[in-house]
């Protein structure tokens, strides 16, 4: 199912956010914020932009310095909360009283960061394979890696990762050293994250040289954010402080949330709801993507 862009830009805090807008403007509102970091909404848009909009007015947004975004400059400051101050601004420039949020991978992690800096602008939250510890997903990341190694006959490699895994790294450290081994698996690196492959996304809307554009925006974005260091703040902790209805929707072969983290999800939050997709990794909203919108509509409405 592809959707049609309808994309536009705002002024947002002194930078032009790219903002895509699906929907009548009276139904429920809901913020779709992307992973990564430095993913963009591209990819959501295409699997979910027309499943959604006959029930939601959807929001997805190039965060700040993401994709089709203005860059950020090298004197800009910037931090997560710069993330989340932007979407409180777009939510009084839409004239939207109170939105609900879907959160994807480090998008979950930004969900919870707002919810517990405006909890008063948000209705309910679904988390989508989210991350709320790089350590422990990083850890998770890690042994998936190694266990793809031993599947390709790559024992060395995937001994490398086991190690890494079992290791005392900082959650930094092990980021780092999965983004420097993954390339060396090559295209079998793909399994690490996504399990089902039959749902394709086409990314002709563009050309080459403009995705190599916007590649190299969000690059300086997710190098400020590494460097910053903010990202691997364990917010676990802040899953107890949750009072808002909230589902987290994750794949049973997603290694970016970790047993560890969906069962501190269940213990300390208030509200909760787990739901588990048998034929997804990372990505439910393009690996089983009716039975992802469906699951929205359901808990949102």
């Amino acid at each position: 199912m592809t959707a049609i862009s309808n994309g536009n830009y705002f002024k947002v805090r002194g930078k032009d956010l790219y903002v895509e807008v699906y929907g009548n403007a009276d139904a429920y509102p809901l913020l779709y914020l992307h992973g990564g970091p430095g993913e963009s909404c591209y990819e959501f848009s295409y699997h979910q932009a027309e499943r959604l909009k006959e029930d939601f007015r959807l929001i997805a947004i190039d965060q700040r310095g993401v994709c089709r975004s203005e860059k950020i400059q090298g004197n800009e400051h910037f931090s997560i909360d710069e993330i989340i101050m932007d979407c409180e601004a777009l939510r009084e420039e839409l004239g939207i009283n109170r939105w609900a949020l879907l959160g994807h991978s480090f998008g979950g992690y930004i969900a919870l960061k707002y919810a517990t800096m405006f909890p008063d602008s948000i209705t309910r939250i679904v988390f989508e394979c989210p991350t709320f510890d790089f350590g422990l997903s990083s850890r998770s990341l890690l042994r998936k890696m190694g266990e793809i190694c031993k599947e390709e006959e790559m024992g060395g490699l995937g001994e490398k990762c086991f190690m890494l895994a079992d290791s005392d790294s900082t959650a930094k450290e092990l980021m780092l050293k999965f983004i420097e081994i993954r390339p060396e698996i090559g295209e079998k690196g793909m399994k690490i994250h996504v399990h089902n492959f039959s749902h394709k996304t086409d990314y002709s809307r563009y050309t080459d040289g403009e995705w190599k554009r916007f590649l190299e925006r969000s690059n300086v974005h997710v190098n400020r954010l590494i460097g910053g260091g903010e990202m691997f703040e364990s917010i676990l902790s802040s899953l107890k402080k949750l009072k808002h209805p909230s589902l987290l929707i994750r794949g049973q072969y997603d290694p970016v949330t970790s047993k560890e983290q969906v069962m501190r999800y269940q213990e300390d939050v208030a509200v909760a709801n787990v739901l588990t997709f048998s034929n997804s990794g990372h990505f439910p909203h393009s690996e089983e993507p009716d039975k992802f919108s469906k699951s929205v509509v359901e808990f949102l409405k």
